[in-house]
């Protein structure tokens, strides 16, 4: 246990969240999501894990310890429903909170198609697994960087 980190990150999450650097992205994915096969063609090329969560409890994990870009408009997206791009499911709407309370404003996720959130995934930093079983829990953020001390 360390003081100030949320426990539910791991030591591999860790490694790759502080390895990323401005502009990369991470991936969480729910469990239908096939992530050990997009995974290995990431920069990172294994699959990180956060089984127990959910997705909106991974990105909350995630979102105390890293910061959003905020230079671009794709800091954060969702997966859309296929057929039903403009619906937000509840595990998305759930995670939309999760980056508002972070940012301390709202902050809209972007929509990213179903086959180009692959591709994208596939170029991200990482994908990490998490437990979510609800249908199109699968999100990614772009890191921002911290600014330094006045």
């Amino acid at each position: 246990m360390l003081k100030g980190i949320d426990p539910r990150l791991n030591a591999d999450v860790l490694y790759a969240l502080r390895d990323m650097g401005h502009g990369d992205v991470v991936v969480i994915a729910d469990t239908n999501f096939p992530s050990g096969a997009i995974a290995r063609e990431t920069v990172l090329g294994e699959l990180l894990r956060m089984d127990n969560l959910t997705a909106a409890e991974a990105a909350e994990a995630l979102l105390s310890v890293l910061p959003l870009d905020t230079f671009v408009e794709d800091f954060a997206g969702r997966m859309e429903i296929v057929n039903a791009p403009d619906e937000v499911p509840p595990v998305q709407a759930e995670v939309q909170a999760v980056i508002d309370a972070a940012e301390g404003k709202p902050r809209e996720m972007l929509g990213i198609e179903r086959f180009a959130f692959y591709d994208m995934a596939r170029q991200s930093y990482a994908v990490i697994q998490t437990g979510e079983r609800r249908f199109y829990g699968c999100f990614m953020f772009r890191k921002g960087v911290i600014a330094p001390e006045d």
